[in-house]
């Protein structure tokens, strides 16, 4: 794939179940080739899922990972004061952050450069397949392209609200079973992963 652009996304991922079934994947975006951006996929019991975001960045999205339903719409995440506050059409989301989890606290003694590196995950890949059912770090996303991630650091999430079109979601469950947009799930404990992820093709 020599010449094939490469997209870089620096950021967090929150993965969070509730006992609805619905399970949520909120990407917060600081830096990527589309600035500054958040995005939200969800699915649920019935396993529909469904993509929020905003109109300049929802083709991308859409043509990386495979969903029912595309929504363009705003999304508002906001990081601060121990919590991932998240409002996106008819999403209304507060995840509250408790520690750094076991991984993280291993994540956080490799250098933050090696750990955001795509080589890095050909280590990292059979590892987090061992340890975190349907987690992968490296894969085929759509489109012919390929993608990895590289975290550096985990917290865990110890609390959640949610709503969807002001019915309420439930509390906080694990994500059970893994989530089916691209060729991995998040952790299944619920959980707030920071991470550089990198599009190839």
């Amino acid at each position: 794939m020599t010449g094939a652009p490469v997209r870089r996304f620096e950021g967090g991922i929150l993965g969070v179940g509730t006992t609805s079934g619905t399970r949520l994947v909120v990407g917060c975006w600081v830096r990527s080739p589309f600035g500054g951006f958040a995005d939200v996929m969800v699915e649920d019991a019935a396993g529909r899922r469904r993509l929020l975001a905003p109109a300049h960045v929802a083709g991308f999205v859409a043509s990386t990972y495979g969903f029912d339903d595309v929504v363009e719409t705003d999304v508002q995440a906001v990081v601060a004061d121990g919590a991932v506050r998240v409002e996106a059409g008819p999403l209304r989301l507060v995840a509250g952050l408790g520690g750094r989890t076991p991984l993280g606290r291993v994540l956080r003694l490799v250098p933050r450069r090696l750990a955001a590196s795509s080589s890095f995950t050909l280590l990292t890949d059979p590892v987090a397949g061992l340890l975190l059912d349907g987690v992968r770090t490296r894969g085929s996303a759509g489109g012919g392209r390929r993608e990895t991630y590289g975290a550096w650091d985990v917290h865990a999430v110890d609390a959640v609200r949610a709503s969807w079109d002001g019915a309420d979601l439930g509390a906080l469950a694990d994500v059970d079973p893994p989530v089916k947009f691209g060729f991995g799930s998040t952790p299944r404990r619920p959980s707030w992963t920071a991470v550089t992820t990198t599009v190839r093709g």
